[in-house]
């Protein structure tokens, strides 16, 4: 009964050990990320990187390189394998183009905003640099790969990409006007960090990532593979956990700060 209703949503399973293995591990570790974060224990990078492991730093310095570098690697293979889909599969139909463009644009987004957004003071562990950033390319690649496997099989009984194209855009639109609003919190060479204002931070304190999620959601739709919904399910538990945790160290750092403001979700949560 659930199956069925299910498929109407979505690709049936593509016969690949690879893809079914993978949806399982995506959403498995990034769910325990997103606990993980929520007990203190935190992917060392941006304001949280000192939030945690001071103990063991102290016992063994990790390298290190700047922040700026470490996002720039985080990022850029996974735009780049993006990119190398459109030679590696150059037939292809209309859905698997979206989808491919997407996961493109999401990521370039990602780099642009390192190299012209984002301002950064502090350094990134080389260990979580290397594990961000296979994550992110072997994440990129499985959703592109996974798409392509269903391009032969039956199309879902009830088509989700025409939802999913706007929820897209104003997902990727929403999260970077809200990295612009964080960029613009500290003058150039300032380290001291604010509260953030405008837009829904009024709400929230990562409406940066509520877009994201609603950006991963309309590629989910796009896409409608099994993939793609549980890394994007995935995701979401992550950046739970992570807002929880980011607004827990504001809340820690300004004695002022708002108690109706929310972690993610609006009046929520």
């Amino acid at each position: 009964m659930v199956l069925s209703v299910l498929l109407k949503f979505l690709y049936p399973p593509p016969a690949s050990v690879v893809i079914t293995a993978m949806s399982v591990i995506s959403f498995v570790s990034l769910s325990n990320a997103g606990w993980t974060e929520m007990k203190g224990k935190h992917m060392q990078y941006s304001k949280l990187r000192s939030a945690a492991g001071d103990g063991d730093e102290k016992k063994k310095e990790k390298a290190k390189v700047s922040s700026k570098v470490g996002m720039i690697v985080l990022y850029t293979p996974a735009f780049l394998a993006g990119v190398s889909s459109f030679f590696i599969f150059p037939l292809a139909d209309f859905r698997f183009n979206l989808l491919r463009s997407a996961v493109t644009t999401h990521f370039f987004k990602r780099v642009f905003e390192v190299l012209f957004v984002h301002k950064y003071s502090g350094s990134m562990d080389v260990e979580a640099m290397i594990t961000i950033s296979l994550s992110y390319c072997l994440s990129s690649a499985t959703m592109i790969y996974s798409q392509y496997l269903a391009q032969p099989l039956p199309e879902p009984a009830v088509d989700l990409k025409y939802v999913g194209i706007p929820m897209f855009v104003l997902g990727i639109g929403g999260n970077l006007y809200h990295h612009y609003l964080l960029s613009k919190l500290r003058s150039e060479g300032e380290k001291q960090y604010k509260i953030p204002q405008g837009g829904l931070f009024s709400l929230v304190i990562c409406p940066h990532y509520l877009f994201e999620i609603l950006g991963f959601f309309g590629i989910s739709c796009i896409s409608q593979t099994v993939y793609a919904f549980s890394f994007t399910l995935g995701t979401t538990f992550y950046l739970m956990g992570r807002s929880y945790a980011t607004r827990k160290w504001y809340e820690s750092k300004f004695e002022d700060f708002p108690e109706d403001v929310k972690a993610l979700i609006p009046y929520v949560f």
